[in-house]
């Protein structure tokens, strides 16, 4: 079907609304139906505050598509069905979408699951993802912190209640982004502490947005009660 839209996958940045690239800004512009996460209790999401500056919504298609926060997989299954199909039934009218997403469309997107299902049941889809600045690389230039320099080695790591796993992590590299650090900050004081790392820590929450925070001190964090969208870059 030669005539089928174009799904894109694009990253808008990290919440600064200027951190979003030339090309991702002509999409914007070009494509008739945007498609955005959409949160509950009517809070608006980092990707759709950044579109509506670039774009007159009511000229364009905008599609809140839900995304299921549960384990159980049959419902899972039908909501991600759910979403998919309505997705097609405007690529198949020949339009393209664009599906805007904080920071970088590959890197722990809901984008990835999207893609790979588009993929799965409708592979004659094209889907291209254009990058964008994720909330890591914007970390280290608010810190003034280079990831990676010469032959050193970063990890990527999602922060979970494992002290082992987080030890090692930090054992085997000179630099180490954990994600999703909020549930399990005291978890990981507790690491920083028994390597005698407290002092090369940084904690980040919604980096480059107007809601920044940064904590330099991470002992300051004992016991708190962080955002969603917090990340702890260790660097040795």
């Amino acid at each position: 079907m030669s005539n089928l839209g174009t799904l894109y996958g694009l990253g808008v940045g990290p919440g600064d609304p200027e951190l979003i690239t030339v090309k991702a800004f002509r999409l914007l512009k070009e494509c008739p139906v945007i498609a955005y996460p959409r949160k509950k209790r009517g809070a608006k999401s980092y990707a759709l505050a950044i579109t509506e500056l670039y774009v007159n919504t009511e000229q364009k298609e905008m599609m809140g598509l839900t995304f299921p926060m549960t384990r159980d997989k049959e419902a899972l299954e039908i909501q991600w069905t759910k979403t998919v199909e309505s997705v097609w039934e405007h690529l198949v009218q020949g339009k393209d979408v664009a599906f805007v997403t904080e920071g970088d469309p590959m890197i722990y997107s809901t984008y990835i699951h999207l893609m790979r299902l588009m993929n799965e049941r409708h592979p004659e889809v094209k889907a291209v993802s254009i990058p964008g600045i994720s909330s890591i690389n914007a970390s280290a230039s608010r810190l003034g912190i280079p990831l990676a320099d010469g032959d050193e080695q970063i990890a990527i790591v999602p922060a979970m209640d494992d002290y082992d796993k987080m030890r090692k992590a930090i054992e085997e590299h000179d630099c180490v982004v954990f994600i999703k650090v909020a549930k399990v900050i005291d978890l990981m004081l507790s690491v920083l502490r028994d390597l005698g790392l407290v002092n090369k820590a940084s904690v980040l929450t919604k980096v480059t947005s107007s809601e920044e925070e940064i904590w330099r001190n991470v002992e300051e964090l004992q016991g708190r009660e962080l955002e969603y969208l917090t990340l702890m870059v260790v660097r040795k």
